[in-house]
């Protein structure tokens, strides 16, 4: 699928891809269309910025950079704002309906994420492809106040987009000849979207765990002064 690899996407349209780029986020972000470059295509945009195989704005890449995360990032919280209104409108109607590419395995398994995360699941689910776009339709269709929503949609836009987006430019001033290598490139975007659920894993588990013990703990201070008086 070449309209899946950025560097085609470059080839193809050239610095007009920036513009692309916005539609691909808002759709990836809030239309029910999951299969879509969004990560590896941000990486690839500080890639080519920095590269300056895309100039649309004067004042050098650092201006580019500065406008692409602005404009990105707005993209990415108005597609959320889309899924959230769509979700409230007509969620359940599209659960039951379980179709061939929104599958009601999504909309579970993107409800269980949102019931273990809270309002975390709306900045840590940017970085989980599915997630990303499921987790807004949730929202939605839970009744989640807009408010509550709009904020941490924000919040987790601006992460989202600045973070990927940095790491591709600062990785291709680091490492120039990056970007005529981004099929390696990408294993490196993969690595970083990995992490921050890795953590959250972790953090849960060790938590459970900790939890689970302090249970033990107390119901050994509870026998004791049973097997005490028994003894007396």
């Amino acid at each position: 699928m070449d309209w899946m690899d950025p560097t085609w996407l470059l080839d193809r349209f050239g610095a007009e891809l920036f513009w692309i780029s916005l539609v691909i986020v808002f759709v990836e972000c809030g239309l029910f269309f999951p299969f879509l470059p969004g990560d590896t295509l941000l990486f690839a945009l500080g890639l080519f910025i920095n590269a300056e195989k895309i100039d649309l704005f004067p004042g050098g890449p650092v201006v580019e950079l500065l406008v692409a995360f602005v404009l990105l990032s707005v993209a990415a919280f108005l597609g959320n704002v889309v899924g959230y209104e769509i979700g409230r409108a007509i969620g359940p109607p599209l659960y039951h309906r379980d179709g061939r590419f929104l599958k009601r395995k999504y909309f579970d398994q993107t409800h269980e994420f949102f019931q273990r995360h809270g309002n975390k699941a709306l900045v840590i689910g940017r970085f989980v492809p599915f997630v990303r776009t499921f987790v807004t339709v949730v929202a939605g269709v839970t009744r989640m106040e807009r408010r509550r929503f709009f904020l941490w949609s924000a919040v987790g836009a601006v992460l989202w987009v600045g973070s990927i987006l940095l790491l591709g430019y600062t990785l291709g001033q680091a490492f120039p000849s990056l970007g005529e290598n981004i099929d390696k490139a990408l294993i490196a975007i993969l690595a970083f979207t990995v992490v921050p659920i890795a953590w959250e894993w972790w953090r849960h588990r060790r938590h459970g765990r900790n939890r689970s013990r302090g249970a033990e703990d107390e119901l050994v201070r509870r026998a004791e002064p049973a097997e005490t008086g028994h003894e007396a």
